[in-house]
């Protein structure tokens, strides 16, 4: 799919760069107060032309890298591809800007004949070897009647050859035609916007008291920003222990929202959702134009669940808060995981 409003982003500045780092967005939650919801859907939602797409097909790897769908989307063209299964425990492949990625068992490397290295916890007990390999689809020697090459279509021929189903988005502002996904019958889905609205919950003082910041230490500054993070996850997954009609045993949950009860507020809260297949792209794009449409001491939440947390067990969740009453002025989370 195209991008007609795409906005020229500093990539090397964050937020932008923590954003555009996700290799495949799964979700996307943006959380801010309900009065601002109807601004939100004028300026950003009713725009039809933005919503994301993919398609989720079926094909082998070497399909993939044969014929016109090798030529017009990998060689020419700007995809990116995941195949399903979780790394560790299945054979995942993954394609983004002409770099396919395999992640594979022992069995299937030393079958394959690739060269890799080994990838994942070394000496983790329970867990069987596991490699990588690389390989860079638009490089001038990935042809067909080159030895690297060719060794790559062997392996899928011979080792690498089950179908699987992929996800798979265009990013280029044109489809080749006639396309040549269509001989594979793929299936389209679009990320369609789920809207939460009249969440009423307890607000704890989101702005960052300025002793926190004249703290030199930064303990305060990490305990802050500790809780609020904890408060948005909870309120992303609508937890009863923020509503403001809980009334849990405390035996069976000691949780409280942050600061003094004092100073808590009242008010509603809406959740507006993306869930798919999105390149971080369109995430950045979108906090962009979300930074232009609201109110500039309005406050919001922006929170960005990468597929590698999914299927690779890497990348990192964002979630970037902009304070009430703080234009310019935002704090970003980056929680990140581990091999």
């Amino acid at each position: 799919m195209s991008y007609p409003n795409a906005i020229q982003l500093p990539a090397k500045v964050k937020p932008w760069s923590a954003l555009l780092s996700q290799d495949y967005v799964h979700k996307i939650d943006l959380v801010l107060p309900e009065e601002l919801s109807q601004l939100v859907k004028e300026s950003v939602l009713n725009d039809t032309a933005q919503i994301p797409s993919y398609r989720r097909v079926i094909m082998t790897l070497g399909q993939v890298l044969e014929g016109d769908f090798f030529t017009q989307y990998i060689k020419i063209g700007n995809i990116m591809m995941l195949s399903e299964g979780k790394v560790g425990i299945d054979n995942v492949f993954s394609i983004k800007d002409g770099k396919l990625a395999m992640y594979i068992d022992k069995e299937t490397y030393e079958r394959a004949g690739l060269v890799g290295k080994p990838h994942g916890v070394k000496g983790a007990r329970g867990h069987q070897p596991r490699w990588v390999i690389g390989y860079d689809l638009r490089s001038p020697s990935a042809l067909h009647g080159k030895k690297g090459f060719d060794r790559l279509v062997y392996a899928c021929k011979n080792a690498l050859n089950n179908p699987m189903t992929w996800l798979f988005c265009d990013l280029s502002k044109t489809t080749p035609s006639p396309d040549p996904l269509a001989q594979y019958y793929p299936t389209k889905h679009t990320s369609n916007p789920a809207l939460v609205h009249n969440m009423t919950m307890k607000i704890p003082p989101l702005e960052i008291p300025p002793a926190i910041l004249a703290d030199q230490t930064r303990q305060e500054l990490g305990e802050y920003a500790t809780e609020i993070y904890e408060w948005l996850s909870l309120v992303r997954l609508e937890s009863p222990r923020v509503k403001l009609c809980d009334s849990i045993d405390p035996y069976l949950s000691t949780y409280t929202v942050p600061g003094d009860p004092s100073d808590s507020n009242e008010g509603r809260l809406c959740k507006i959702s993306w869930q798919g297949f999105m390149p971080p792209s369109w995430a950045a794009n979108t906090l962009a134009e979300l930074i232009k449409a609201l109110p500039p001491k309005a406050w919001f939440s922006f929170s960005t669940t990468p597929f590698t947390r999914v299927a690779m067990g890497l990348g990192a969740d964002c979630t970037i808060m902009r304070p009430p009453n703080c234009p310019g002025e935002y704090v970003l989370w980056e929680i990140k995981g581990h091999e």
